[in-house]
């Protein structure tokens, strides 16, 4: 970490007095104050940025006099780290401060979660996911449906989007659609009591699913100016009243809410440049937080490695676009049979095509900017020269994409590609040549060798003097580098630099083992000592870099008209550049796809998908994907069948970490990757078209939000059983452990019966209950599968051992046996309580196993009229002891009468079995 800036206030008791008459702040919100070339934070936000990014309190300092204000400084580097910390892992708000005055401060840029275009500067462009901000609005009344109406919008791309749909009292389809859009922050009304049951549902669904929540008053949410605002925004001719959209009430409520929010109306700039369309909810899977966690979609803090996640694992996407667009389809997974295979056939074709995948990822998608990001700076009227020369090398580049993919021969795949890249980046590229034009004609290209972003001295005489003293400087500074580098007996090509420094403008640079050399020496003057070296100068060099500046200065001051004018020009070009970053973007992805599928330990398969609501999912030889690529694995593959009326609902027994959990996740993500156009980890494979995946696995963290853990598995169970339907895909890993035994199989049972009669969803059950496995007997589409293990007996001594070997192969069949002492001797459980649970298990094996063998096995013939026979003999026994008014010890010996007395029940097996226990 670089060193921290020594902390300087000018005025400290005028700052102390101003720091502790600020407003009120939320818990969310860190206040920085911007001092040049650092920042500061005080009071409780210095004590959180001392833990959270030096890790200690000893980095504090105090202002001012006893008691003192804490405060902490933070270099440039330091800040940005901080600000991505903040905004993307702690949900947190920022507020950045600069001074106005000797003690007068005020707000310059904000920043949350969501709405990052204040300081998307200081974060450099390159984000992985869109910061995406939704606003909700809901009408609720009791023992109807939920009407919920969203606008949302990512504030770096002029679009918005709404959406308005029914939902249950859980609002499982406003989760679904949470995940499905990755939202980082939701606007909420404002309920000042917290007594609102609906809306306190809203905070917790959005607190589960990641996002930063913003309360607004229910006044932000009025229609009053909606149509007003929009017809101002939008570029459609006819009047936002008109358009189809302005009929969802509740979502033009929730717009009204964002746009005041993000500030949209006070920038004129985004007048007549807006989009508005409609999110409709049904075009892709549902996933809910559950299934997000389950299947790993998204890389977590405590990953171990970039391959823990899905995301990590197919992200070799050379472009920030890219990298953002996967992330975006990795929660927006296809239900149309027919687009699922658009993007697999362009995948297959990279795939069988090496140097079109390796020219593609090596050469042309690797030197793509973020598109979008420079399109915004255009419209924002941030852009300089330089991004207009970063939009010219992309225009360039144009021709060598069309050339490699016009070199594709395979007509099987020569059309798809012409449909999705050749014609639109053909015409982009024609779009893009007259600005193109421009900048050869305007900009000196031959300046950028330096770094430089210059028009060229030939548009202006005075430009074109000032190039040549510029020029002559230049020359001075070489002659000034090579003279100090005879006098310091220092190679000017590797020891001694001459560098035009960002803070201290032209100086020369030691590398730090030969800056000895300038020590005791006063015609070279020390300016700084970094970790790349000494910086230091000369009086002459000094002389030569002030008439630089100056004169670089009159340059850019002569030159910013003609500037404008080209950054003008080119921010007419923003809708194609859009449009391009699109196409490239979806290009990226799927040449990842294709990466990923060749580069595996073993190749993935192109599923075969049924369309949806009919066919099987067959797996042959499937792998967990993620689990396959952590070192010293070596992955044991399992065969998958899910077909209707005979393997519906499958029940998973078997050993702890014998693989029941990866068996019932690996479905889920390959069920995943293949609906959003990927290759699959299977030698075979062929799905049928799932609506959404439901997951119910740990609850980890749910004691963090109060939340026990059998709460949460109802929660989410409850969850499943409201928004599963017959086209679902349900993964239940453990059911009922959070409470009594008794009450956990029964609940267990009764979920499993409702999935399989009333749902009749496709469902993988991994469990400990082993008595689950006779919903068999009833049900013919249940199946029954377990994880193997290998015992071999082993004797020490007189003492027996069990040895047991875990196999990781799924088999039909149930497992007849447990595992749990075997588990606590792998993690080193102390010997005693190892020995005490065996003989323990042994005492009661014992116990179970004497009355279990003579317990005679019946017929279901034999049960029923077993049943039927113990019944008549218990009322007429009844009869008896109320009429006769029989004493305790008369009834024991009535009831043994009629017993003996009775020869058909006696010859019962089942009544013999009983009678046994």
């Amino acid at each position: 970490m670089a060193s921290r800036p020594e902390l300087k206030v000018d005025d400290e008791p005028g700052f102390i007095k101003f720091f502790r008459t600020l407003p009120a702040k939320g818990n969310d919100t860190v206040r920085i104050f911007n001092r040049g070339d650092y920042y500061t934070a005080h009071g409780e936000d210095a004590i959180f940025i001392a833990r959270t990014v030096y890790r200690t309190t000893s980095v504090l300092r105090q202002l001012g006099k006893e008691p003192g204000l804490e405060s902490v400084t933070l270099s440039i580097t330091v800040f940005r780290n901080f600000l991505r910390e903040a905004l993307f892992r702690l949900s947190k708000r920022v507020e950045i401060w600069e001074s106005t005055g000797r003690t007068n401060w005020k707000v310059t840029k904000q920043a949350s979660p969501g709405n990052l275009q204040d300081i998307e500067d200081e974060l450099g462009g390159q984000l992985e996911n869109a910061p995406i901000m939704l606003a909700v609005k809901i009408t609720a009344r009791a023992s109807e449906a939920r009407n919920v109406g969203v606008c949302f919008a990512d504030a770096s791309v002029r679009e918005l989007g709404v959406s308005e749909f029914l939902d249950n009292d859980l609002y499982t389809n406003f989760e679904s659609l949470l995940i499905q859009l990755g939202v980082k922050e939701c606007l909420i009304q404002l309920d000042n009591t917290k007594k609102d049951v609906e809306l306190n549902k809203l905070r917790t669904i959005a607190d589960n699913c990641g996002c930063a929540i913003a309360e607004r008053p229910a006044a932000d949410f009025s229609t009053k100016d909606i149509e007003q605002d929009l017809s101002r925004l939008l570029r459609e001719d006819r009047a936002a009243g008109t358009l189809p959209q302005a009929d969802l009430k509740l979502a033009m409520g929730s717009s009204a809410a964002l746009i005041k929010y993000l500030g949209v109306m006070s920038d004129p700039s985004n007048f007549g440049q807006y989009q508005l369309y409609q999110h409709d909810l049904a075009q892709y899977m549902k996933l809910d937080a559950a299934a997000l966690k389950a299947l790993n979609l998204m890389p977590g803090p405590r990953d171990g490695s970039k391959t823990m996640s899905l995301y990590g694992l197919l992200n070799h996407c050379k472009t920030p676009v890219g990298s953002r667009l996967l992330a975006q389809w990795l929660k927006q997974p296809l239900m149309n049979a027919k687009e699922i295979e658009r993007r697999q056939q362009l995948v297959e074709a990279f795939v069988e095509d090496t140097s079109l995948r390796q020219s593609m990822q090596e050469e042309h998608l690797r030197s793509i900017p973020d598109l979008y990001r420079l399109a915004k700076k255009f419209q924002r009227k941030k852009a300089n020269l330089e991004d207009v020369v970063r939009t010219y090398q992309v225009a360039i580049r144009l021709p060598d994409f069309l050339a490699t993919l016009e070199g594709v021969m395979d007509e099987k795949y020569k059309d798809p590609l012409d449909a999705e890249y050749t014609s639109k980046l053909q015409e982009y590229s024609d779009s893009l040549a007259k600005l193109q034009e421009m900048v050869e004609t305007t900009v000196d290209l031959e300046a950028l060798e330096n770094h430089e972003f210059i028009i060229k001295p030939e548009f202006d005489d005075s430009l074109r003097t000032i190039r040549k003293r510029l020029d002559k400087l230049k020359h001075n500074m070489e002659k000034e580098h090579h003279r100090a580098g005879n006098d310091l007996n220092q190679d000017t090509e590797k020891k001694l630099f001459l560098e035009n420094h960002r803070i201290h403008g032209w100086c020369f640079r030691l590398t730090r083992n030969e800056s000895g050399c300038i020590r005791n020496k006063k015609e070279y003057q020390e300016i700084s000592t970094q970790k790349n070296g000494v910086f230091f100068t000369t009086s002459t060099l000094q002389e030569f870099r002030r008439e630089f500046d100056q004169l670089s200065e009159n340059y850019n001051r002569t030159q910013s008209g003609l500037v404008n004018e080209v950054v003008s020009v080119a921010a007419s070009y923003c809708p194609i550049i859009e449009k391009l970053a699109g196409v490239l973007a979806h290009l990226d992805v799927i040449v990842s796809f294709a990466h990923c599928s060749v580069h595996a330990p073993t190749a993935y398969t192109r599923p075969k998908m049924h369309p949806r609501g009919t066919g099987n999912t067959i797996l042959k030889e499937a792998r967990h994907p993620c689990m396959e690529m952590q070192d010293d694995v070596s992955f044991i593959t399992n065969d998958v069948t899910l077909e209707r009326g005979t393997s519906e609902f499958v029940i998973i027994t078997g050993p702890n970490m014998g693989g029941k959990s990866t068996y019932i996740r690996q479905i889920g993500v390959i069920a995943l990757m293949a609906q959003i156009g990927c290759f699959v980890p299977c030698s075979e494979a062929e799905l049928t078209i799932f609506d959404c995946i439901l997951a119910r696995v740990g609850a980890s963290d749910s004691q963090l939000k109060g939340v026990s853990t059998f709460m949460a598995e109802m929660l989410e169970t409850a969850n499943i059983l409201k928004s599963a339907t017959r086209e679902s895909l349900i993964i239940i890993d453990e059911l009922g452990r959070g409470t009594s035994t008794y009450d956990g199989f029964g609940l267990a049972w009764a979920i499993s019966e409702h999935i399989i009669k009333e749902i009749g969803a496709f469902a993988l059950f991994a469990t400990h209950f082993h008595e689950l496995t006779a919903l068999v007997d009833t049900y013919p589409q249940v199946q029954n599968l377990h994880v193997v293990a290998h015992i071999s007996e082993a004797s020490e001594g007189s003492n027996r051992k069990r040895e047991v070997t875990l196999l990781y192969k799924v088999e039909p069949g149930v497992c007849d046996q447990s595992f749990g002492i075997h588990v606590a001797e792998l993690v080193r459980f102390p010997q005693k309580v190892i020995n005490m649970a065996k003989r323990k298990a042994d005492e009661l094996e014992d116990f179970s196993g004497k009355h279990e063998e003579n317990f005679v096995q019946a017929s279901k013939e034999d049960v029923e009229e077993g049943s039927i026979l113990l019944k008549e003999m218990l009322l007429i026994w009844k009869q008896e002891v109320e009429e006769k008014k029989l004493t305790k010890t008369q009834q024991i010996e009535r009831m043994k009468e009629l017993v003996k007395g009775n020869e058909k029940l006696l010859n019962n097996p089942f009544f013999q079995g009983v009678k046994a226990l």
